[in-house]
C-alpha cells in the first residue's frame, strides 16, 4: 500500500496580514426576482492564488439540479472545487451540482468553494452569474466587505475565547487561545443578524458553520475579524473548526463579536460523551478533500485537507460526542514514515502545542474524561521497507519494539483515564506485510491476559469497505472517511459503553 507521508510545511503558503485584510473585503451579491442570488467572497489571496466561497440561493421554481455559470475577466483558473463539478473554457466557468446538493426549493440555498490561480495585477469579481441560464440580475458592483475590525457602534468582545465551548488542547495567551492540533473547534451562540470571528493565523484553514451549515472556508486568514452577515434576526449557533495540521505553528482565536444590535449569548454546554482519537495522517485527514492522488497542482496538501470530515470527527458528530483529534502525519509508534526523524507520536502525545517552541505538557483541566479512546498507529512503522542504518535489521525486530512500546503507551492511557475507558486499536490493510495486523492482535490478547477487559481491535478491510484512496498521496478520500466512520460507529454500538 502506498505510504503515509511525512512532510514539512512550506513557507510559500504564508502571506501577510495586510494581504488578508485586502482579500477579505472582496465580495459581490447579485439577485433576480425570479432567478437566483449569488454571494461570491474571496476569502483569501496569495501570490498566484486565491480562495473563494460561493453561496447560491434559488429565487425561482424548485430545482432538482442546477448549473451556475459566470465569466472570469482576468485569466483566473479554478484548480480545485468542492461542493460541485466544474468545467472551464478560457474565462467561461460552469459549475454543476454534486449528487447531494442538486435539489433546491424556492428560497433554499447551497454553498461551494474553490481554490484558483491568477497572474494579473487584479483579481476582479465576476458579475454575470446565471442559474440554469437565468441571469442573477447583474452587473452588480462589489459590496462593501466585512471589515477587519468591529464597527464603532459594536462593543468590544467581552470574555474572548471564554464565550465559546471547546474541548481542544488550547493554551491562553493574553486575550487569545493558541493551538496546533488538527480539528480543534470552538462553538458559540449569538443573537442578531451577524457575528465576527477574531483570528490570528496565517498558516491554517478553517471551516465556519452557522446553525449547522457551512458558510465559509477561510484559507490562512491571517490577523482579522471575519464577519458573517445578513442572517435572519434571532438566536444562532456558530462553529469554527481548524481544518489543517500545523505541528510547528500555532493558530490563535480571540473570541466572537456581535453585529450591531446583537449579543453574544451563553456558550453551549459541553456534551456528556467524549472521544479521543489518536493517530497519524489517516486520523488527521491528510489530503482527504482531493479527488486525485497527485494534488500538487490543486493547492497541495493543506488546501486539500479537512479534519472536520475525517472518520473520527464524523463518528463523534454522529454520536453527539465532543472529541479531540490528537494526530500528526508521518509519525509512528517507534518508527516514522520511511525511518525519518527520531521524534515519534509518543514524543508529542501529552503536549499542548506539539512541536511548537512554546509547547509543554497539556494540563488537562479535569473536564476531559473520554469514555472512548480510538488509537490508529502503526501505518508509518510498517508501510516502508527498513533502510540501511536503522536500528532494526529485520521486520521481526521492529515488530517486537512496536509491541513493547504500544503496550507501555496503553499503560499510560490507563493511568491517565482509568479502567473504565474503552480503548479501540484500529489498523488498515498493509498488504503484503502482516506485521501490523499480527502485532495489534497480539497486543490486545496480551492486555486481555493481564485483566484489561475494555480493549478491542478493529480491522479496516480495504476490500470489504471498497476504499478508493483518492486523497493526496494515496490517502483516504472524503468518501473513504465516511465509510470508515460508518464501520467505526457500528463497532462502537456493540461496546457496553456507559455514556
Amino acid at each position: 500500500m502506498p505510504p503515509t507521508r511525512f512532510r514539512f510545511r512550506s513557507a510559500v503558503s504564508v502571506f501577510t496580514a495586510a494581504a488578508v485584510a485586502a482579500t477579505l473585503t472582496t465580495a459581490v451579491s447579485a439577485q433576480a426576482a425570479a432567478g437566483c442570488r449569488v454571494s461570491y467572497t474571496v476569502t483569501s489571496q496569495w501570490p498566484g492564488g486565491f480562495g473563494v466561497d460561493v453561496g447560491l440561493t434559488n429565487l425561482g421554481d424548485p430545482l432538482t439540479s442546477w448549473r451556475l455559470t459566470w465569466s472570469f475577466a482576468a485569466g483566473q483558473v479554478i484548480g480545485q472545487l468542492w461542493g460541485g463539478t466544474v468545467t472551464q473554457s478560457a474565462g467561461q466557468v460552469t459549475v454543476t451540482n454534486a449528487s447531494w446538493n442538486g435539489t433546491m426549493n424556492t428560497g433554499a440555498g447551497t454553498q461551494f468553494g474553490f481554490v484558483g490561480s491568477w497572474h494579473n495585477p487584479s483579481n476582479p469579481v465576476p458579475t454575470d452569474f446565471a442559474l440554469n441560464g437565468v441571469p442573477c440580475h447583474g452587473p452588480v458592483p462589489p459590496t462593501t466587505a466585512p471589515p477587519t475590525t468591529p464597527p464603532p457602534t459594536t462593543p468590544p468582545p467581552t470574555g474572548g475565547p471564554g464565550q465559546v465551548s471547546t474541548v481542544g488542547r488550547v493554551t491562553t495567551v493574553g486575550d487569545n487561545v493558541r493551538y496546533t492540533w488538527p480539528g480543534v473547534y470552538f462553538e458559540g451562540r449569538f443573537r442578531g443578524t451577524g457575528v465576527g470571528i477574531v483570528l490570528d493565523d496565517s498558516q491554517n484553514d478553517y471551516t465556519v458553520q452557522i446553525d449547522g451549515t457551512t458558510v465559509a472556508t477561510l484559507v490562512t486568514p491571517g490577523r482579522t475579524t471575519y464577519w458573517v452577515r445578513d442572517l435572519a434576526d434571532g438566536d444562532h449557533t456558530v462553529r469554527l473548526v481548524k481544518r489543517t495540521e500545523s505541528p510547528w505553528t500555532a493558530g490563535e482565536f480571540g473570541g466572537l463579536v456581535a453585529a450591531p444590535g446583537g449579543a453574544i449569548l451563553t456558550k453551549p454546554a459541553a456534551r456528556s460523551r467524549q472521544i479521543e482519537f489518536l493517530g497519524d495522517s489517516w486520523t488527521a485527514g491528510y489530503g482527504n478533500m482531493s479527488t486525485t492522488r497527485d494534488c500538487s497542482g490543486t493547492g497541495g496538501i493543506a488546501r486539500n485537507s479537512n479534519a472536520d470530515v475525517t472518520f473520527g470527527a464524523l463518528t463523534a458528530q454522529g454520536l453527539n460526542a465532543d472529541y479531540q483529534l490528537i494526530a500528526q502525519s508521518g509519525l509512528g509508534m517507534v518508527r516514522n514514515y520511511n525511518g525519518q526523524g527520531t521524534d515519534t507520536f509518543r514524543t508529542y502525545y501529552e503536549t499542548d502545542l506539539q512541536a511548537h517552541p512554546d509547547s509543554t505538557v497539556w494540563p488537562n483541566p479535569g473536564t476531559w474524561k473520554p469514555q472512548l479512546v480510538v488509537v490508529g498507529l502503526g501505518i508509518n512503522d510498517f508501510s516502508t521497507a527498513l533502510n540501511a542504518g536503522e536500528r532494526w535489521t529485520t521486520i521481526d525486530q521492529l515488530a517486537a519494539d512496536f509491541r513493547s512500546a504500544y503496550l507501555a503507551f496503553l499503560d499510560k492511557l490507563r493511568t491517565r483515564y482509568g479502567p473504565d475507558t474503552f480503548i479501540v486499536l484500529t489498523y488498515p490493510d498493509l498488504s503484503p506485510t502482516t506485521a501490523l495486523a499480527t502485532s495489534v492482535q497480539q497486543i490486545v490478547r496480551t492486555r486481555a491476559e493481564r485483566g484489561d477487559t475494555r480493549i478491542r481491535s478493529l480491522y479496516f478491510d480495504d476490500n470489504v469497505l471498497g476504499l478508493d484512496k483518492l486523497g493526496c498521496d494515496w490517502h483516504p478520500s472524503r468518501r473513504d472517511h465516511q465509510l470508515l466512520a460508518g464501520t467505526l460507529t457500528r463497532f462502537v454500538d456493540t461496546l457496553p459503553l456507559t455514556w
